[in-house]
């Protein structure tokens, strides 16, 4: 369809091309019987009309295939759209009742070339200069002078809304395939942008993965270590309670081993398995021998499994690192619940750090990040032989950024 309505390169639609040379066949053929019967013509005037446009329409035949069809041409386009108005003229009175096509199509052009105004102005003169053939012809009365110059503009008026048509439907079309390229080029970042935040995602999850590793087998591992030394400690005096830390030594290597390799599938603890809330973080700090005090105050709320499994962490990261690092002989875990938020402290008589190193560690840095993905907040208090205190607040929903309760 777009050949046939379509104005493309600088040419006409097809159905326009078929349409005049039809119409000048027909002209052709009406002038050549009007030159065969050049003497039968009384009024003198009247023959002059069949040589006019035997003159006419060959000069229009030449003159179609250069129209421009596309608005302002260059100067010699727009004459040769002038001489095509001009010569359609010549032949109107010649042509027979098809000349006005021939009339019309050269409307069209005036239309696209020289925009509304253009095309009226060629309408009316054509139809004013078929009235005034009319009224110069004495075989003809006024009225049908009047009636021809009538149809003449009624006809002019008819194509240049048919063609205004077809330049709105080009133009539509053109904003359609400009939209549907720019919405396959939106796509097309679409596909993209979902591609990256798939990697992103995996990125972050690889990231998740790495802190839960970090915190399930470092916690067995940390425990482990500590039992073995004890039995080694206790091998010669108290070679029955080396080998009960032996035993729990090795049962503790199994759950690490069994945890290992369902942490990717669940990234949930074992030590939770069956348990929930306060119950799983008991369970946690017990496990870690009988000088971890722990305490809850206030009133326990409603928390999901992702902020259980925060707090969670918080402890057994805070009782890692003072078993592993900070050689404490004391350390206590707090809880303090309200409706809003769970503030968890754990803190032990140790050596402590300086301040520049309790965040270069791999576990405090993970952990954060756990934190602040749902709202929560770490806080790291520790100097050099002042113990070593770790505080997390993790709010019951997600908050606004800067409002996390306190």
């Amino acid at each position: 369809m777009s050949r046939w309505a379509g104005f493309t390169d600088d040419r006409p639609p097809l159905v326009l091309s078929v349409f005049f040379w039809g119409s000048a066949f027909i002209s052709a053929v009406t002038v050549a019987g009007a030159l065969w019967r050049l003497d039968e013509f009384g009024w003198p005037l009247a023959k002059a009309f069949p040589l006019a446009g035997a003159g006419a329409l060959p000069l229009i035949c030449v003159l179609w295939p250069l129209l421009p069809w596309r608005r302002r041409p260059a100067p010699p386009r727009r004459a040769v759209t002038v001489a095509f108005l001009a010569a359609s003229l010549l032949l109107l009175p010649a042509g027979g009742i098809v000349a006005p096509l021939i009339v019309s199509v050269a409307v069209g052009n005036a239309l696209i070339v020289f925009g509304r105004r253009g095309s009226i102005g060629y309408v009316a003169t054509a139809a004013l200069f078929g009235v005034v053939l009319g009224l110069l012809n004495p075989g003809r009365s006024a009225l049908g002078a009047v009636i021809d110059g009538v149809l003449v503009l009624l006809l002019g008026l008819i194509i240049m809304v048919v063609v205004a048509a077809m330049i709105e439907s080009q133009r539509r079309a053109e904003e359609t395939r400009r939209l549907l390229a720019d919405l396959e080029e939106a796509h097309a970042e679409l596909r993209r942008y979902a591609a990256r935040t798939r990697d992103l995602a995996i990125a972050e999850e690889r990231a998740r993965m790495a802190r839960d590793m970090h915190d399930s087998v470092g916690h067995y591992l940390t425990v482990i270590n500590m039992g073995l030394a004890n039995a080694e400690r206790f091998r010669t005096a108290r070679p029955e309670a080396a080998w009960d830390e032996v035993r729990q030594a090795k049962e503790l290597t199994l759950e690490a081993l069994a945890e290992t390799r369902r942490w990717v599938r669940a990234l949930r603890p074992l030590r939770m398995e069956g348990r929930t809330g306060v119950e799983a973080l008991r369970a946690l700090a017990r496990s870690y021998g009988t000088d971890v005090a722990f305490t809850v105050t206030g009133t326990w709320p409603d928390l999901d499994e992702e902020r259980v499994l925060a707090c969670y962490r918080v402890i057994q990261e805070g009782l890692t690192n003072a078993l592993r690092h900070a050689k404490a002989g004391h350390v206590a875990v707090a809880l303090d619940g309200t409706p809003e938020r769970v503030r968890v402290t754990v803190s032990d008589d140790g050596e402590g750090a300086e301040p520049d190193t309790t965040e270069s560690g791999f576990g405090l840095r993970g952990l954060r990040e756990r934190l602040e993905s749902i709202g929560g907040t770490l806080d790291v208090r520790s100097e050099p032989g002042a113990g070593f205190t770790l505080q997390a607040v993790v709010p019951v929903r997600a908050t606004e950024m800067g409002s996390t309760p306190t």
